[in-house]
């Protein structure tokens, strides 16, 4: 079971993404993604998220909190998904190897070519203050399925 964490890292109104356009054989290839990757061997998840935070731009993040887990499962293959978001950072941004970073007015994050799932876990990072678990089940790139806390979810 592959383990990662996602960070949205949000100031002043505008949100930090990456749109991911340099690795070739990349799953989330031309998408805006948040900021975040795979946990290595004893990593907690906050370890695993300020890592990679760090790795990918070259800011150290100040205030963050852990918002919920995001399982992704498909036929092909299934995830944990440690998810964060942050309100204030130090340091100065470095380019990317994964992709272009960019600061993005915050209500047009929902907007950006991605995941179809991350629009449900973006609207609940915008309307929920406690921790949620939701699994999104795909079909390709389709999603087939979701549920918030065990409970089936409609979306459109």
């Amino acid at each position: 079971m592959l383990q990662t964490t996602l960070c949205y890292l949000t100031v002043d109104g505008r949100t930090l993404m990456i749109y991911r356009n340099k690795k070739k054989n990349d799953v989330n290839r031309e998408k805006w993604i948040g900021i975040g990757g795979k946990f290595e061997h004893g990593e907690s998840p906050e370890e695993c998220m300020l890592r990679e935070f760090y790795e990918e731009t070259g800011l150290r993040l100040t205030q963050y909190r852990y918002r919920g887990i995001v399982t992704f499962v498909s036929e092909d293959w299934c995830e944990y998904m440690h998810l964060f978001s942050a309100s204030a950072c130090e340091g100065e941004m470095h380019p990317c190897s994964e992709g272009e970073l960019r600061w993005v007015d915050k209500e047009l994050v929902p907007e950006l070519p991605g995941w179809p799932g991350d629009k449900v876990f973006l609207k609940l990072l915008d309307e929920r203050e406690t921790f949620f678990s939701l699994k999104l089940v795909y079909d390709g790139e389709r999603l087939a399925a979701a549920k918030l806390d065990g409970r089936e979810l409609t979306f459109t």
